[in-house]
């Protein structure tokens, strides 16, 4: 069952709740839906953690795990599933989102020259704000539904399978 494999690998949320960085938090981190592994829990955390990480904001795994707080969906997995863009997949995720973005606003794709400085930023990134956010916000619903409903799906036939066992299981053993 996916619950016991996810229990292995969570920390324990009293260590969590003991954490001197994370004890501001108070009750909040206390809540048993932020730690609690069912379908619904683990799959909103996925879906939010999905979405968080398709947008081209600073401080990801911050703004995850306080919408997981404010929603009420699984913490870790929320804060674990935005490393979806991580170093080495956000350059191919944001040229993706930004052709998605132009495609959407039927803007033609441009070729542009990558340079970390603020000149770059006030001249290159002001041409293609619009379609890199449009196309962000597509992508990450689109990848967070998918995610959410494929987790739900293969959940749902773990269960099955292992139900399935047990009463193989019991028949034998009558």
């Amino acid at each position: 069952m996916p619950r016991k494999f996810l229990k292995r690998i969570m920390p324990d949320h009293k260590v969590m709740r003991d954490h001197p960085h994370l004890k501001r938090f108070g009750q909040r981190l206390t809540e048993p839906k932020l730690w609690h592994l069912n379908r619904r829990s683990v799959a909103g955390g996925l879906a939010l953690g999905l979405f968080i990480g398709f947008m081209p904001i600073l401080g990801q795994m911050f703004v995850a795990a306080a919408l997981a707080i404010w929603l009420r969906v699984n913490l870790p997995i929320a804060a674990t599933a935005v490393w979806v863009s991580n170093p080495l997949t956000v350059a191919p995720i944001y040229f993706f989102v930004y052709k998605v973005g132009a495609w959407v606003l039927q803007l033609p794709v441009e070729q542009h020259s990558f340079i970390l400085s603020w000149a770059w930023f006030c001249d290159e990134f002001m041409s293609i704000w619009q379609p890199f956010l449009v196309g962000s916000l597509i992508c990450g619903v689109a990848v967070a539904l998918l995610g959410a409903l494929a987790l739900r799906l293969v959940w749902r036939l773990i269960v099955i399978r292992n139900w399935l066992k047990r009463k193989h299981k019991n028949k034998k053993n009558d």
